[in-house]
């Protein structure tokens, strides 16, 4: 892609500040979309709750990249935090599409974060992005996620949904609360093991989201996790092996669901989710295995 002006949501989360890193270290121009007045020059002030979007900071953007939302595993899930997670994602969603629709001039590319979470428990069935969504909380509000974007598809601009898997990154998500524990000889197998991890490293999340900018045949679903998904036993022996340290403890499922709440039907849940678009239009992974995935988020 040559120089363009890029918007971009949520670009103080670990996906959206090493986005616009990448971005800005090839010459982009980043505009950050911020929920508070902007202060510096490269802000645009929005507030999703009040479906409110400055639209003449989008004016002259190329694309617009949206990856606002709430932590899935920040808090646990009280019917507020639910509601606080959908919203987050829907009503955010939609002011940014209302507002890529009434521009005159509307970018190519509206980018929207998702998640794999849209395809629910898999257990050990491999899907890709022509499966249909699954059952549950974190499948619903995916699907609503998604269908909040409507407005820019009708408006004619090329329409993504980026559905990320476990980015394995030290800086923050779920991985960010392993390396500590593992580190520290705490690390295990998490209930029986067995279930699946979709995982990605962070440095093929970043490149995969500029893939999908620069392939004008995507739209609709990409998958981004690694060719192959392992499961937690699976992760648990890999982190092992990459630091050093024995993996002894386990994490039942019981204990779990206690301290999770409803939460922990995730963590327990298996998702072997493929990237087929990805590998479909030639993106090639940097850390597909899971071992160079973990090295390379040590680096």
């Amino acid at each position: 892609m040559s120089p363009s002006r890029i918007a971009v949501t949520g670009s103080t989360g670990l996906i959206g500040a090493a986005l616009v890193r990448s971005l800005r270290a090839d010459g982009h121009e980043v505009v950050r979309l911020v929920r508070r007045p902007a202060g510096a020059g490269d802000e645009v002030r929005w507030d999703p709750k009040r479906q409110y979007v400055d639209t003449a900071g989008l004016v002259g953007c190329d694309a617009v990249v949206h990856l606002a939302g709430a932590g899935v595993g920040d808090h646990r899930w009280t019917e507020a935090y639910k509601r606080e997670i959908r919203d987050s994602r829907v009503l955010g969603t939609a002011a940014i599409a209302e507002a890529v629709a009434s521009l005159d001039t509307p970018p190519k590319v509206l980018l929207c974060g998702s998640a794999i979470g849209y395809y629910g428990d898999t257990g050990d069935r491999p899907v890709d992005e022509s499966a249909p969504p699954g059952e549950g909380f974190l499948p619903s509000v995916c699907v609503e996620w998604e269908e909040a974007a409507a407005p820019a598809e009708e408006a004619g601009v090329r329409t993504v949904y980026a559905r990320t898997g476990l980015v394995v990154a030290r800086e923050g998500g779920a991985w960010g609360r392993l390396f500590p524990l593992f580190r520290a000889g705490l690390g295990g197998r998490l209930g029986d093991g067995r279930q699946y991890w979709s995982f990605i490293a962070l440095h093929d999340e970043i490149a995969a989201l500029r893939h999908i900018l620069d392939t004008p045949s995507l739209t609709g679903p990409v998958n981004l996790t690694g060719p192959d998904p392992v499961t937690n036993r699976a992760v648990t022996a890999a982190m092992g092996r990459v630091l050093r340290r024995p993996t002894l403890f386990t994490a039942p499922a019981p204990a779990l669901r206690i301290a999770l709440g409803e939460f922990a039907g995730d963590v327990l849940g298996s998702q072997r989710v493929l990237p087929g678009r990805l590998v479909e239009t030639g993106f090639s992974f940097a850390f597909p295995d899971i071992d160079s995935a973990i090295r390379a988020a040590l680096r």
